[in-house]
């Protein structure tokens, strides 16, 4: 095996081990959909695979809203890692960038970083935020977080802050609103796009009949 092999194989081992017990919207089935879909996006891109499927299995490996809100210990603990075993620094620190600036929280910020794997990641992470998956993720949340389903009289929020989306306990249809139904405008890369329109077009086929029940 190559070096990059074998660094990639020992991050899906520590990324499976660490996220064993991890909520289902962010566990390891989570973290295997982003990478394959950022090594696709990748192949029509021109970037370092390495840093692509590093970040791609690391960018949650300890998610802030899962850390009262610490968004320097993904970073941290994807640098400890990496370290252990030996990866160039130069990597690391790119890597470490990505995890910090791959969040759609991130957006609320002035752009502080931007690389092409930068952009492949956040589509192949965006990409499990739509779709049936990202429906099934977003109730899966809510139930985790106690939140109601629907609540007509609770309208979405247009015009969050960072900090009013970070603390958002708003019902889950509401989150559709305030970041599902957006992402597809916010894909960074020609097959990102192309791959967001039809999982875009199932969510919101997916609201009208749930509506009509309602």
């Amino acid at each position: 095996m190559t070096k990059n092999s074998v660094i990639i194989v020992k991050t899906i081992s520590f990324v499976h081990a660490t996220l064993k017990d991890a909520e289902g919207g962010h566990d390891w089935w989570h973290i295997h959909r982003v990478w394959n879909n950022a090594k696709l996006i990748a192949k029509t891109e021109n970037a370092s695979t390495l840093v692509v499927e590093l970040a791609a299995l690391l960018h949650d490996i300890a998610d802030s809203k899962f850390h009262e809100g610490d968004e320097e210990t993904g970073p941290d603990i994807a640098g400890k890692f990496l370290r252990s075993i030996n990866t160039d620094e130069e990597i690391i620190e790119h890597v470490q960038q990505i995890i910090r600036h791959i969040s759609f929280k991130s957006g609320f910020d002035k752009p502080g970083f931007h690389s092409i794997e930068l952009d492949i990641v956040q589509d192949a992470d965006r990409l499990d935020a739509i779709g049936a998956i990202g429906i099934a993720r977003a109730f899966n949340y809510g139930g985790f977080k106690g939140r109601e389903i629907y609540n007509p009289e609770i309208k979405p929020n247009l015009n969050m802050t960072k900090e009013e989306y970070k603390n958002s306990t708003a019902p889950t249809i509401n989150h559709f609103y305030e970041k599902l139904l957006l992402l597809k405008d916010k894909m960074n890369t020609t097959t990102g796009k192309k791959l967001a329109e039809q999982r875009h077009d199932f969510m919101v086929s997916y609201l009208k009949q749930f509506y009509s029940e309602c």
